[in-house]
């Protein structure tokens, strides 16, 4: 009977990628067409891993310094507008097939599980913007998740200000930039009622590089997420304001390490009571890049939460809770940028007194390019912690 399922299972995977392969098109991503360059200029071997020139152009404010940037504007007799001649938009979409999610021993048919438009550039020499709308994510219209302005160079200090939407671990590991379906976990982790984590929320970003190799990051965030508005039109839930502060260091030619420290407050609630809770995270990174062709990056976490309230059990009350996480993903790439497939591992582990938490996997994932922006993936995930089971995913993503 397991047979049939795979069998199953590898048949549909089969139509499912017949339907889906994108035809030899020569439309690219919005940067891309806009700058009439290869997606491999900032990419390796394909979106959306970024190359150490994909980093520095985003930090130019997505743009590239060599170019002169009036060509892309209309000139309108003006010297204080700035309006595109073509407005830089580009789609991306997911589809695949999962088999055994959840340990269900059914077989899904997931296409389109992502669809988004995203838009991105520069408004003057220094004002830039980048947002992304997701139109479809796992069948329901998400809304927008990174939405962001970027002045860059502030007052010739060498400060990028960034403010607006974004993940928190941007500065770290940036979740959107992954290969694998498997997210990376302990930037989700939160226990209990708490709504502060390492993933979207609204704020202020400081950033400056030095020769040194150094760069530095601080953030001011809400800590709360990225919900609706209240009816008083305020996003923050609570009066409190939480830091992070990231420095990230280059030694020699292959190696960076960083370590980043995030602390600040929050109110949690459960049905009856309110109480006000300290939070502290922080946790050293090391990335070993050998020229693109083999990388490593290793995250490490520590949390702790002053009071934790446990859902569906009114006043039920935790203190000092703690919660470790770590995730490796090793990737390869056998020509580097030329390659045109990959492999990607990737180890999840956390684990918290909050046990709804705890979780463990192995996931390994490849891919191979059809076209530069269109690629057919597979992935298989064991878990280890809860329910002991594989899921497998087939599929393909497109950029165009």
């Amino acid at each position: 009977m397991k047979n049939s399922g795979y069998f199953k299972f590898l048949l549909l995977t089969v139509v499912f990628g017949c339907l889906l392969q994108a035809p030899s098109a020569d439309g690219i991503p919005a940067f891309a067409r806009k700058y009439q360059i290869s997606c491999q200029v900032c990419h390796s071997p394909a979106m959306p891993r970024l190359k150490p020139f994909g980093d520095e152009f985003a930090g130019n404010g997505f743009r590239m310094t060599e170019y002169e940037s009036p060509r892309h504007f209309i000139q309108a007799g003006d010297d204080k507008l700035s309006l595109f001649r073509e407005l830089p938009v580009a789609v991306r979409m997911d589809g695949h097939a999962t088999y055994n999610f959840d340990n269900r021993g059914s077989t899904d048919m997931a296409a389109p599980f992502v669809l988004k438009i995203l838009s991105g550039g520069e408004l003057s020499n220094n004002l830039s913007y980048y947002f992304y709308f997701l139109f479809s994510e796992r069948g329901k219209i998400a809304g927008i998740e990174d939405a962001f302005l970027v002045y860059s160079d502030f007052l010739g200090t060498g400060i990028n200000i960034t403010m607006g939407q974004f993940a928190v671990s941007d500065p770290l590991f940036k979740s959107e930039l992954r290969y694998t379906l498997e997210s990376y976990r302990i930037y989700g982790s939160k226990p209990g009622t708490s709504n502060a984590d390492l993933k979207y929320d609204k704020g202020v970003v400081f950033d400056k590089g030095f020769s040194t190799g150094t760069t530095i990051v601080g953030q001011i965030v809400n800590g709360n997420g990225i919900g609706a508005a209240d009816d008083g039109y305020l996003f923050d839930k609570d009066k409190y304001k939480n830091f992070m502060l990231r420095v990230n260091q280059d030694v020699g030619q292959f190696i960076t390490v960083g370590f980043f420290g995030y602390t600040g407050r929050e109110v949690v609630r459960d049905a009856i009571y309110s109480d006000v809770s300290d939070i502290m995270m922080f946790g050293p990174d090391i990335t070993l890049d050998f020229n693109e062709r083999i990388m490593l990056n290793v995250q490490f976490v520590k949390r702790t939460d002053s009071r934790v309230f446990v859902p569906g059990f009114p006043s039920s009350m935790m203190e000092d809770v703690e919660t470790l996480g770590a995730f490796a993903e090793l990737i390869y790439s056998p020509k580097g940028d030329m390659s045109k497939w990959y492999l990607t591992g990737l180890i999840n582990w956390v684990e918290s007194d909050y046990d709804p938490l705890d979780y463990a996997s192995a996931t390994l994932h490849a891919g191979y390019l059809l076209r530069r922006n269109t690629r057919i993936v597979g992935e298989f995930t064991q878990q280890f912690r809860g329910p002991d089971y594989g899921k497998l995913n087939l599929g393909i993503i497109t950029a165009f």
